[in-house]
């Protein structure tokens, strides 16, 4: 799985001319399930974005996780998180998993989430979404189950 964390100050989904979601100070999550990804690689995400200190403390320092300032989490599902763009100048997304893996992995680290105490809302799955967001900071964290950066 694959992670683009933004902090933000605002952020939100439109579906079809229907706003579904809107947080305050917290995190955008955009996610990228990857072919044989499972429950171990949503669950290590979770709990590593939950406890990601990059929130500033009365210090001006990075020291606070979005548990610890109350924030909110906007979970955005993004497959072209997973494209291959090294040969030629169209993505590929052959690594991307199939909808019927995906949706009950990106439904499940959305879960984990809220058992860690976060509170959470969702884009909607394959839906064509307009997200807005005010990036704080701009501060902007990649991060993959598989450890590769």
């Amino acid at each position: 799985m694959r992670a683009v964390v933004q902090r933000v100050s605002r952020a939100g989904v439109v579906v079809a001319r229907q706003r579904i979601a809107d947080i305050g100070v917290g995190l955008l999550v955009l996610l990228g399930v990857e072919t044989g990804d499972d429950e171990s690689a949503a669950a290590y995400l979770a709990e590593k974005i939950s406890g990601l200190r990059i929130f500033e403390d009365a210090d001006e320092k990075m020291n606070l996780s979005v548990l610890d300032c109350s924030g909110e989490v906007l979970v955005v599902s993004q497959f072209t998180l997973l494209a291959d763009c090294r040969k030629g100048r169209r993505p590929g997304f052959s690594a991307a998993a199939p909808p019927e893996v995906a949706e009950p992995l990106c439904d499940y680290f959305v879960e984990q989430l809220r058992q860690l105490g976060t509170k959470v809302q969702s884009g909607q799955f394959r839906a064509d979404m307009a997200v807005d967001l005010i990036n704080d900071g701009p501060v902007t964290i990649l991060l993959d189950s598989h450890k590769t950066f």
